[in-house]
């Protein structure tokens, strides 16, 4: 790649989502002049959900396409450069910082916030994308207030699985817990409030065949076992907890990561291990998962950005 197709600037900002978008309100506004690459799904996860009802500010709810556009528009309005792209691969050895633009471009960045996201693990069938968003979910706490009252079953084992199927009793009628072993690998703890919720029901030693529904969304789940033996369950909502894959492959080891792969960041701020370079959202996250906490640290990647780029770049 020619070096004259190499671009300078003091701020970039990977991903989208409310972590992208309010780091770009706020490194914009800090005369930063940020430069945003959206990444392969502009406005993030939030684009696939139907109705948002847990952002402040929203009393009725709002579309979650809706959210993103309106907190694009406020990044555009500050002049933050969004663009349209995503990172194949970066050096962070020196700065600026080298980020390489679909496999073409080379954006050298004074500072780098990294807001990628992590990508939920889905089960691979095909009706499981056509419901997405009409009855199919990998976020309990984002979607299960739509369930109120209403059988819904969760697939997955482990801590993320019991954790959601625990918290979506709270308000669902019934929850069945598809497993495909017959045992759980969630902590003991979770697995004793699992067993001691009356309303949950685990499904030992089954497997997801497809998901049933029709124009409204999702009825039903059928199940087989590992018999063979076919079982259908009505429900009306399918949280899908088997896990979430960071999106940090492209930093190919640069940065400290944890076991799973999310980016580790220092104590309540947004600073990794190699100055300069911050990160915000999901892509730091493995507990939370919130658009309306993924906004707040995206505001203090760009309050550690601009303090940064003032110390040791604008002297």
């Amino acid at each position: 790649m020619s070096e004259t197709n190499n671009e300078h600037v003091k701020c970039l900002i990977l991903g989208s989502g409310p972590a992208g978008y309010t780091a770009a309100i706020y490194a914009a506004r800090a005369n930063m002049a940020p430069v945003m690459y959206e990444g392969m799904e502009p406005g993030g996860q939030l684009t696939t959900t139907t109705e948002v009802d847990n952002f402040p500010g929203y009393p009725q709810g709002i579309p979650g396409p809706k959210l993103m556009e309106d907190l694009r528009n406020q990044a555009l309005r500050f002049e933050a450069d969004i663009r349209f792209g995503y990172a194949t691969s970066a050096d962070l050895s020196q700065r600026p910082f080298k980020v390489t633009i679909d496999e073409s471009k080379i954006v050298e960045a004074d500072t780098l916030i990294i807001a990628t996201g992590a990508t939920a693990k889905y089960l691979g069938l095909d009706s499981e994308q056509k419901f997405r968003g009409q009855g199919v979910s990998a976020c309990a706490t984002c979607d299960g207030f739509f369930y109120r009252g209403q059988d819904v079953a969760v697939v997955g084992g482990g801590d993320t699985a019991a954790e959601e199927a625990t918290y979506l009793a709270t308000l669902c009628r019934k929850v069945y817990l598809i497993v495909r072993r017959h045992e759980l690998r969630a902590s003991k703890a979770m697995q004793e409030k699992v067993f001691n919720t009356a309303n949950i029901e685990v499904l030992w030693g089954h497997q997801t065949k497809e998901v049933l529904g029709d124009m409204s969304g999702v009825n039903g789940v059928l199940l087989v076992s590992d018999k063979g033996e076919e079982k259908r369950i009505d429900v009306t909502g399918f949280f899908v907890a088997i896990g979430h894959q960071p999106n940090t492959a492209f930093l190919n080891g640069q940065l400290e990561l944890d076991e799973v792969g999310y980016i580790k960041t220092d104590g309540g701020t947004s600073k990794t291990n190699v100055p300069g370079v911050f990160a915000a959202g999901d892509v730091q996250d493995p507990h939370y998962r919130q658009a309306i906490t993924a906004a707040g640290s995206g505001c203090i990647a760009a309050l550690d950005a601009e303090r940064y780029y003032s110390m040791n770049v604008a002297k």
